[in-house]
């Protein structure tokens, strides 16, 4: 093998290692953050139960001691952050929706067209499942964990209060949670 030969084999080898540091962030990047996993998380969390970390946009179903799957959600904005405890109270696939009177209030020209409600469906802002959260009271806080039909939301503050997820992790989530598992919202 010449010389001409053993650099045009060269050439290549280091291009290649000039990429290969940009082409492994790459991969990295194209990683989602948002998609579940399994993580730890404080023991002292009862096994079934929810915990939100809103500022960190993500929701975590906790499965053993120590243990839960982490979605990403997005949440409500900066005045609209729901925090507290609450249980699930009641679980609906292709849920209808209606606008809060607050909703309409600060946006009519979005909302006031659905004042009368909107029936389920894949054009609904639910999306395909909801789980309604109950205060110790039992009485419905009008937040809901449930699917969007804006998958580009999650990770972000741009709900009205409500704790968005993409569809098939709600479906997901929806077909592991019973009624009355604990939610905790941070």
């Amino acid at each position: 093998m010449n010389r001409r030969e053993l650099m045009s084999l060269a050439v290549p080898l280091m291009a290649a290692a000039y990429f290969a540091p940009s082409l492994a962030f790459s991969q990295e990047a194209a990683r989602d953050p948002y998609a579940p996993t399994e993580v730890a998380i404080r023991e002292d969390f009862e096994v079934g139960s929810i915990v939100v970390v809103s500022k960190d946009f993500f929701l975590y179903h906790v499965i053993a001691p120590g243990r839960a799957v982490r979605y990403g959600v997005a949440v409500g904005t900066a005045e609209l952050v729901w925090k507290g405890r609450a249980t699930v109270g009641r679980k609906v696939e292709w849920p209808s929706w209606t606008p809060t009177p607050d909703m309409i209030k600060r946006k009519p020209q979005q909302y006031a067209k659905w004042a009368d409600g909107m029936p389920g469906g894949p054009q609904n802002p639910l999306g395909a499942r909801a789980l309604y959260l109950y205060n110790d009271k039992g009485q419905d806080t009008a937040i809901r964990i449930h699917g969007t039909t804006e998958p580009g939301s999650i990770g972000r503050a741009v709900s009205n209060g409500c704790l968005r997820m993409r569809n098939e992790a709600v479906m997901a989530l929806y077909d592991q949670v019973p009624i009355g598992a604990p939610v905790y919202v941070y």
